[in-house]
């Protein structure tokens, strides 16, 4: 196991220290601590079934962040075996079936639960029970069935399926496939050669046993092997299916840890801890669409842990790809990374306090910024990194859907027909945006130090291909405004990275004390950026001038070039909003940013829409809400919590990128600390819903915030480390006293509208409004799911009928 991998694994659990209250009544402030009832908030959003989830796009997620899994009632029960190191095409390392697991599908009192907190698929029915779960320390599938039948010989099948071919083994007790393959000429997915090969050697490997009575195992053709067993006298029986990284060589790695023991519980322990010490939110409206969206937090930050991957992300394209149920199909060239897919789930684990979550994300880029410089060197002929924005997992910028393009398509490529992003230059400015933002929210010198070079080579390029023109400013052409425009002149997307990245670089080279010369080109550029381009509301064709303002005309435009074809869905002019961040409430063009928002022309198009994260930081609460709303109903088309990307339409791939969404507007209209620093208390939060909520801002502190009927209540600073924090006043024109635990520390006048708190780290500061008398903080606890629950056309779970 690699350096990097140890850290990915073991980081996620090291940095949780502290510890929740467990019990069912507790009082939110106690002792001066923020408490929560931590299994009983989550299990709000378990996943029930109330009747079997019988076709594999009801599938429910199982996994440990290396290991996924789908698992649906199909024969008993089906899981499909899916990882992310199975390259170039993702290939499923098998599908199990337990068909004894009839009788529990369908009995008349069949119940089955996704038991969030700890990690469980559970199914009960016909006097039977089994549980499902992926242990954590080894890549083992766990399934233990009670109430079977002693008497009876039952079987389990492990196969894969034509047209792949296999080594298999079967030998007393074990069966195993394996394969071997290398990432060269051979035919892809689609029938056609791969281009950007690696010439490495990937392969897929696993295994099946069953601790039960006269365990047997034999091949059952060339592409399944088969237990046969008696269950115990007790009628329990255990099923273990390994599935570990595998590239070549002998499988006897997977007899091992078959073999091994595995400690009692011990997955039950490991997810109680990542709940633990992640920001939770307890969620109420009378419409219930404020639980709703508690629900699809919950199951996204599951996912997010479940599927994150190790050298590279869990998701390539904004789907659910370690709980695929569709075997070998992928819908986009799974070798490939699409960075627009992804930015939301990266913003989503920095709010929950699962910064190192996100680790695999930045390793993928980091480990290819040489294959990046040589890339940039020979295509865009130039210094630095042009970052493909769809970028092969060996750093090669190759779009390969033969099935939408008629030929392999290039990114970052200054000879290429113009394409979708044959020239988006923006992507390697987010990635470094992204890599500072992780550095503030976890304060981890060495990360930042090891990835700095990324932000600096992204700088340099974007610094060489920027032209002073004759009016002196600094320009970029051509260039994609992302996917939307083609080969215009200066992309909104453009003119905001470039914003945001030479500041964050530069602040980063002065906290490591380097790149002095960089540092001054940086910011002479940054005073020759072009005003973002402006266009009119109406017809949004027209340029304008910068005194459009002053009627409330414009909108922000995709480029100068606002009349060139749009050839995608997405809200260029709202990038500066979010993810870039060159726009907030104190910037002077925050009201031109709020009608760019009103006058969006792809109003919630797609899964990944941004609408409620960008709403939320426009401080537009009821946009929040509506957009959340509209999001759900029309993507979230599936049983499991994910979403489909063109909604009910076309159902097909899990994607998670809607639930990520939603996971960040979530934390952004509840508590936000932009770029600037400054935190911002329920900026947006829907005026009907009440809030228990807990997010991260930087420095590994937490916010806790209670919200009754649109006033907030109750504030917690968690201070993580020890830092001066700027504050807005969560009680407009009201004092504020801060206290850490029963002491009050000083009042804040009645007409500050912002002050500084200098915390302590491991202090926790209570702000209140100074003219309370007493308080009491509602307890934060919760019930399990009983329910399946529906919102619009969704649902999350199983109704009866």
């Amino acid at each position: 196991m690699s350096g990097m991998r140890r850290r990915a694994c073991l980081a996620l659990i090291c940095v949780f220290t502290v510890v929740a209250g467990h019990a069912q009544n507790t009082t939110a402030w106690r002792d001066g601590r923020f408490e929560v009832d931590v299994p009983g908030v989550v299990s709000r959003s378990d996943i029930v079934l109330l009747r079997p989830n019988l076709q594999p796009d009801q599938a429910m997620p199982l996994g440990n962040g290396r290991l996924g899994a789908a698992v649906w009632s199909a024969d008993g029960m089906t899981l499909q075996l899916n990882r992310a190191d199975t390259l170039p095409d993702r290939l499923s390392p098998g599908e199990v079936t337990i068909p004894v697991l009839q009788t529990l599908t369908r009995a008349a009192d069949y119940r089955g639960r996704l038991d969030l907190y700890n990690g469980e698929f559970v199914e009960s029915g016909g006097g039977m029970t089994a549980k499902a779960h992926i242990e954590p320390d080894s890549d083992v599938l766990v399934i233990d069935v009670t109430g079977a039948d002693p008497g009876k010989r039952s079987h389990v099948t492990l196969q894969w399926w034509a047209p792949r071919t296999a080594q298999i083994d079967a030998h007393g007790a074990v069966g195993v496939l394996w394969q071997s393959w290398k990432d060269d000429h051979r035919q892809g997915q689609h029938g056609d050669t791969p281009p950007g090969f690696s010439g490495r050697t990937f392969g897929a490997l696993a295994g099946v046993t069953v601790q039960a009575r006269d365990v047997r195992a034999s091949t059952d053709g060339k592409l399944a092997v088969t237990i046969d067993f008696m269950p115990r006298q007790d009628g329990s029986f255990r099923v273990l299916i390994a599935s570990p990284a595998y590239a070549g060589g002998a499988p006897d790695t997977v007899k091992k840890i078959l073999t091994a023991d595995i400690a009692p519980a011990r997955h039950a322990q490991w997810w109680h801890d990542f709940w633990a010490h992640t920001g939770l939110m307890r969620l109420q409206s009378a419409d219930g669409v404020a639980q709703y969206m508690e629900n699809l937090r919950a199951i996204n930050l599951y996912a997010a842990v479940a599927e994150r991957g190790d050298d590279h992300p869990g998701s390539q394209a904004g789907m659910g790809d370690l709980f695929s149920s569709r075997r070998d199909q992928h819908a986009w060239d799974p070798a490939a990374f699409w960075h627009w897919n992804l930015r939301g789930q990266i913003a989503a684990n920095l709010g929950a306090g699962l910064a190192n979550a996100n680790l695999p994300y930045f390793h993928l880029y980091l480990e290819n910024l040489d294959a990046l410089k040589q890339w940039t060197r020979t295509h865009m002929q130039r210094d630095g990194i042009c970052v493909p924005e769809t970028m092969r997992f060996n750093g090669q910028g190759y779009e390969f859907e033969t099935w939408a393009t008629p030929q392999t398509a290039l990114d970052c490529d200054a000879q290429s027909e113009p394409f979708y992003n044959a020239r988006t230059l923006s992507t390697g400015a987010e990635v470094a945006l992204w890599i500072w933002r992780q550095y503030r929210v976890t304060g981890d010198t060495a990360f930042l130090r090891e990835h700095y070079p990324w932000m600096a080579e992204a700088a340099r390029f974007l610094l060489s291909y920027a032209k002073p023109g004759d009016d002196g400013l600094l320009h970029t052409a051509p260039s994609n405004a992302h996917e939307t425009q083609w080969d215009v002149r200066d992309p909104t997307t453009d003119l905001a990275a470039m914003r945001a990245l030479f500041a964050a670089t530069s602040d980063a080279a002065k906290q490591l004390g380097q790149d002095a010369p960089l540092v001054e080109q940086m910011q002479a550029a940054l005073k020759k950026l072009p005003p973002l381009p402006r266009t009119d509301a109406a017809t949004q064709k027209q340029m304008l001038a910068a005194n459009a303002d002053v009627s409330g005309t414009d909108v922000i435009a995709a480029s100068y070039q606002p009349a060139a074809e749009a050839q995608n869905i997405e809200n260029i002019g709202l990038e500066p909003v979010w993810p870039y961040e060159t726009i907030n409430d104190a910037s002077p063009l925050f009201a031109l940013a709020q009608r760019t928002f009103q006058r969006r022309p792809h109003p919630v198009a797609i899964d990944w829409s941004f609408d409620p994260l960008q709403a939320a930081l426009l401080q537009k609460p009821d946009d929040v809400a509506s957009t959340l709303y509209a999001l759900t109903d029309r993507f979230q088309a599936f049983p499991n919590g994910f979403a489909s990307l063109f909604g009910w339409k076309r159902r097909a791939d899990f994607y998670v990128e809607q639930g990520a969404v939603v996971s960040a507007a979530l934390q952004a209209a509840l508590v936000w600390q932009g770029d600037d620093g400054l935190i911002r208390i329920a900026q947006a939060w829907p005026k009907d819903w009440d809030a228990d909520g807990q997010v991260y801002i930087d420095g590994q502190s937490r916010v806790d915030v209670q919200v009754r009927h649109g006033q907030v209540t109750n504030v917690v600073i968690e201070a993580g480390s020890t830092s001066s924090l700027d504050i807005r006043n969560p009680w407009s024109g009201e004092a504020v006293d801060v206290m850490a635990g029963t002491t009050r520390l000083f009042t804040v006048p009645a007409g500050k509208a912002i002050f500084a708190l200098s915390t302590k780290q491991s202090v926790n500061y209570l702000l209140r409004p100074a003219s309370m008398k007493s308080w009491a903080f509602a307890p934060v606890t919760g019930m399990p799911a009983q329910q399946p629950k529906r919102l619009g056309r969704a649902s999350i779970g199983l109704f009866a009928h």
